[in-house]
């Protein structure tokens, strides 16, 4: 636990508290970063980091759940292949409660007799595969870079059996894409993005792809990123850092996870990726529209086990509940409490938006740690 506890020193965390106070003394501006990750969210809220933050410094919650940006055609798509004679769908447990159109989930779904089985590893799929062959068995692959080498791993290892009841239903999504996608409309003044002086950076997903695709930020749109780890003091030195590149007029991509994140990345990682998937020209992502280049698929070498093309996949048009605020949440608008579907109809038990139902997603963290760390909440 010493890995943990050091980073959860109340010592340390209060000498870095009074830094960060030290660095916005007699500052009559207002400091907005964004935390990309829902893994970061959730830290804030947890350890109440808002409560130890000058009320000069906003925390702007970003998209970064994979869940809560799928579009909701591409859950309707997924529970279109669940219903399927002689399918097997597998998912992460997350994505069973989304509520797709028509409110219908895969929960759902699978209530209605779909075969919809949560796996904890794609590696489960796969063998699921071998010990079924009478049937098809499909992984709904979901996730950023963190979660797509295992992705390309297993469709390595379908390929090498022979496999022919294992498929992937592709739907991985890249950061940095997302990441310029929100720098471009704040700087084009869009009411609809807040503007943003920095970002707090994904860790998991950095250890992956390391610190080079955010140079975006830094070097179109003058915008420091600090890639941070998921504990409370990680945070609270990005924010340290952050501060200073801004009242210094820098704008550089800093690595605070240095124990986990090299500049370079995963390469074997890297090169899984580069040799089973490709770029889509565009994809939704819920909240933020169609971006560009934003997203994998499978490639021609694998195209055996795509699972678009072997059910011939068609994404549903689905309307969004015009109540439900989760769009906005995640291009960080807004927030959870401007959502009026909000603790009262929207609730974990019964959620209208991904954002409520995902282990990451902004009001899942809002709702499960109260009022804590909700400066001015009431």
């Amino acid at each position: 636990m010493k890995y943990i506890d050091a980073f959860r020193d109340p010592d340390l965390a209060q000498k870095i508290k009074a830094a960060i106070h030290h660095e916005v003394q007699n500052t009559d501006r207002i400091f907005r970063f964004m935390e990309f990750c829902g893994g970061h969210t959730h830290a804030i809220f947890r350890f109440g980091l808002p409560d130890l933050l000058p009320s000069c410094i906003e925390m702007v919650h970003g998209p970064g759940c994979p869940v809560c940006v799928l579009p909701m055609g591409r859950i309707d798509a997924a529970i279109a292949l669940a219903l399927s004679e002689d399918t097997t769908l597998c998912v992460y447990g997350d994505m069973m409660r989304v509520p797709g159109g028509k409110r219908l989930s895969l929960l759902k779904a699978k209530a209605r007799g779909a075969d919809v089985r949560t796996v904890t590893s794609p590696h489960e799929a796969l063998m699921m595969a071998q010990d079924n062959p009478a049937r098809q068995v499909v992984f709904m692959a979901i996730g950023f870079e963190t979660t797509t080498p295992p992705t390309a791993v297993v469709i390595k290892q379908a390929s090498a059996l022979g496999l022919k009841n294992f498929s992937v239903f592709c739907n991985h999504v890249l950061t940095p894409p997302a990441l310029g996608w929100l720098l471009k409309s704040a700087g084009d003044q869009n009411e609809d993005v807040p503007s943003l002086d920095g970002f707090v950076g994904p860790s998991h997903v950095s250890a992956i792809i390391g610190t080079y695709p955010y140079n975006i930020a830094a070097e179109i749109y003058h915008k420091p990123v600090v890639i941070a780890g998921f504990e409370p003091l990680d945070v609270l030195q990005a924010i340290l850092m952050l501060i200073r590149q801004v009242k210094e007029g820098r704008a550089e991509i800093e690595n605070e996870y240095s124990r986990a994140v090299v500049p370079e990345g995963n390469r074997k990682a890297q090169a899984l990726m580069q040799e089973v998937f490709t770029l889509r020209d565009s994809f939704e992502w819920r909240g933020l529209g169609v971006i560009e280049k934003s997203a994998l698929k499978i490639n021609d070498a694998y195209a055996a086990f795509d699972a678009e093309r072997r059910f011939a996949i068609q994404e549903q048009s689905t309307k969004e509940n015009p109540a439900c605020q989760c769009p906005a949440i995640l291009r960080g608008a807004k927030t959870p409490l401007d959502c009026p579907l909000f603790g009262k109809v929207c609730r974990p038990e019964n959620p209208i938006g991904a954002c409520m139902v995902s282990s990451e997603g902004g009001c899942a963290a809002w709702y499960a740690y109260g009022t804590r760390g909700r400066r001015g909440a009431a």
